[in-house]
């Protein structure tokens, strides 16, 4: 199913041009979110994103403006509650609304799919997600863990659909 916002259309899509286009986008925003000097190699994020589409119920949701991937995010169901693991737009995108588009999919896709509520992980010191997180009405949670592949502290976020 397609979802437009404004000129972002957000679709469910499978295949490895999808996930090659994720990966890309992963790779450009965690270079740019931690300040890197080069952005990682498309084959080192690919392997990440192919690994969780692996997970029971896994989809791969892109976003795009015309022909060209600009965000996706990565949900896993997991009983009432939907999972989002992976979330980012491209950072020449950042500010144009593409996340508020793909936030606003995750809870479209969450009443198609029965989940109530939305959970998710963020870094803890990544203060522009929160911020974007905090404005579509997610809560921040006590629950603080060091896990995946950052090796960073990560604040677990939910939101209620209903």
């Amino acid at each position: 199913m397609q979802v437009t916002d404004g000129q972002v259309a957000v679709e469910l899509v499978e295949g490895i041009g999808a996930e090659r286009a994720a990966a890309g986008i992963w790779a450009r925003a965690t270079a740019q979110r931690d300040r890197l000097h080069s952005v990682a190699p498309l084959e080192e994020k690919l392997s990440g994103i192919q690994q969780t589409l692996k997970a029971d119920g896994a989809s791969l949701h892109l976003a795009s403006r015309g022909s060209r991937a600009i965000g996706f995010c990565i949900l896993i169901p997991r009983g009432k509650s939907l999972e989002i693991r992976y979330l980012a737009t491209d950072p020449e995108v950042w500010g144009s609304g593409a996340g508020w588009a793909l936030l606003k999919h995750v809870q479209e896709h969450a009443g198609r799919t029965g989940c109530p509520r939305g959970e998710l992980w963020v870094i803890a010191d990544n203060a522009r997600a929160i911020s974007a997180y905090k404005r579509a009405g997610w809560v921040a949670t006590d629950l603080v863990e060091v896990r995946g592949s950052a090796g960073r502290p990560e604040r677990r976020f939910v939101r209620d659909f209903d």
